[in-house]
């Protein structure tokens, strides 16, 4: 991938994305790196949900993009609820056919369209646990709802920006910083506030002068950061 379209596509370690959207490093691997285990004498391999934004590129590690961290959030949310890999991999194969794009779970329309395409990918998915047409859309009613919609900003019916909830003045932009979260209005990335402010002996007033803002955007960036290295 050229380094001028990584201006606007977002770079997250699989670590910082599993943080994001509150799931463990191991699970985001397997969900976008594939996964192999020892079966009887030999392996088995089962391969990533999707090819990520930066498949292509050439990173020392593996990296996702903007859009790949939207998706991951519906994905966490459906195994939450005890949706198997196999239904929610058909899930996304299906969403991807019927509303013509690579990345469907963060559309629009996924909200509405979703419940029958969840359905058809159970059925085709033969997933036993999920057999009865009402357990169904409870478990898709539980999951996609919304509140997980609530704080994506769109273009058309791409995600372009995400202010997470309950992190007020605070945005992921892939236009801005690569995508890391940054504090609204001065844009400065609140790992960067927050290392400074630890390294200034937690003295927000010190933070404050040093990038010449004001005390609450320094508060707004540590309490994201300590929340996210909760």
């Amino acid at each position: 991938m050229a380094s001028s379209n990584l201006l606007d596509t977002g770079i997250y370690s699989l670590g910082q994305a599993a943080r994001l959207i509150g799931a463990e490093t191991r699970a985001v691997r397997r969900w976008m790196r594939g996964h192999r285990w020892k079966y009887g004498e030999g392996h088995r391999y089962t391969p990533p949900l999707w090819t990520s934004q930066l498949a292509d590129a050439d990173f020392d590690e593996p990296a996702i993009g903007f859009r790949d961290l939207m998706e991951l959030r519906l994905v966490r949310a459906f195994t939450d609820a005890g949706v198997s890999l196999h239904v929610v991999k058909a899930t996304i194969e299906a969403a991807r056919e019927r509303l013509h794009t690579d990345y469907p779970l963060t559309t629009r329309r996924f909200l509405t369209d979703g419940k029958k395409i969840f359905e058809s990918a159970v059925d085709e998915a033969g997933d036993e646990t999920l057999i009865d047409i009402r357990a169904h859309q409870i478990v898709f009613t539980h999951v996609i709802k919304p509140s997980l919609y609530a704080g994506i900003e769109y273009e058309g019916n791409v995600a372009r920006l995400w202010t997470p909830l309950g992190n007020k003045g605070v945005a992921l932009d892939p236009s801005r910083q690569f995508g890391t979260p940054i504090v609204v209005g001065p844009s400065i990335p609140t790992d960067t506030l927050f290392d400074v402010f630890v390294a200034e002996g937690r003295d927000r007033k010190a933070v404050a002068r040093q990038f010449e803002i004001e005390p609450r955007h320094v508060d707004i960036a540590v309490r994201f950061e300590e929340r996210l290295r909760a």
